[in-house]
């Protein structure tokens, strides 16, 4: 068994496509209107109910589930999602003691986005603030080999 993907029902295709494709990034691999899949394994259906055959309840938050996308450098993407009208943050930017900075916001469906730094540019970053490669090693819980292989 190989895992796929996640599939998140929304309530407007076209205002989930856009905010996916062009706000976060994400290339389309297929548009079928009601079905659209990105590369990496997220899809949107607009007919969820409808396609499974079953009167589900709608909820208004999951709040038990999320997306998860990094960045290299998430101050500029916390100004690019702020300017969004109809985004709610959960919170803003804060950094988790291992040094990896995080933010969290709810979609348009309100399915809960995370968007963090990758760990690779928290170590080079915590590398240029002259942390050695075991003072970062120990900071990011990175062995001390994959350290050292991003410097240079």
């Amino acid at each position: 068994m190989r895992y796929q993907g996640t599939l998140i029902a929304v309530s407007d295709m076209a205002k989930a496509k856009h905010f996916y494709e062009t706000v976060m990034e994400q290339k389309v691999m297929m548009d079928l209107e009601v079905h659209v899949a990105f590369e990496g394994g997220l899809s949107l259906q607009s007919n969820y109910a409808e396609l499974v055959g079953a009167d589900l309840p709608k909820k208004d938050q999951p709040n038990n589930f999320q997306l998860y996308f990094e960045v290299e450098d998430l101050a500029v993407w916390q100004n690019r999602i702020k300017s969004l009208e109809g985004i709610e943050f959960i919170h803003e930017a804060k950094e988790y003691p291992w040094g990896q900075r995080v933010m969290r916001f709810y979609d348009y469906d309100k399915y809960i986005v995370e968007v963090s730094e990758s760990m690779v540019s928290v170590a080079k970053r915590f590398l240029a603030q002259g942390l050695s490669v075991e003072e970062t090693a120990q900071r990011t819980m990175f062995p001390v080999e994959l350290v050292e292989s991003l410097i240079g």
